[in-house]
């Protein structure tokens, strides 16, 4: 389970703050040879996202739409977050069946500018 704190943490650390990575999704699963192993099973562009005070989430989104949210746009709204909004947790929202998935990790590919969020179906 990561927070909004934790996503800031990293992207300080981990890309100087850079507003010019695309974020996406990056889902892991369990390798059919090694149950404790994960393994890439796909990944996708996150489209959008909501901070939800009600029911303390920040919550990303695959919508099917060509947006493709970077670092810059989520970060103008993450950083003037008060203190106990920064540990909403931070969820996926992929499709009806896939909902309020929680965020794993985190990570990048500088030579593709990605931030990923990694989760575990």
């Amino acid at each position: 389970m990561k927070y909004i704190i934790d996503l800031i943490q990293d992207i300080r650390e981990e890309l100087n703050n850079s507003s010019n990575y695309n974020i996406k999704v990056m889902l892991l699963k369990e390798s059919d040879d090694n149950p404790e192993q994960l393994i890439n099973a796909g990944e996708s562009p996150l489209n959008r996202f909501n901070i939800d005070h009600n029911s303390s989430t920040l919550k990303f989104y695959i919508d099917g739409t060509n947006g493709k949210l970077n670092t810059g746009d989520i970060l103008k709204e993450i950083l003037i977050l008060d203190m106990s909004s920064l540990m909403y947790e931070i969820k996926i929202d992929i499709n009806i069946d896939y909902s309020d998935i929680e965020v794993i990790g985190f990570g990048k590919a500088t030579n593709e500018s990605s931030y990923f969020l990694f989760i575990k179906l």
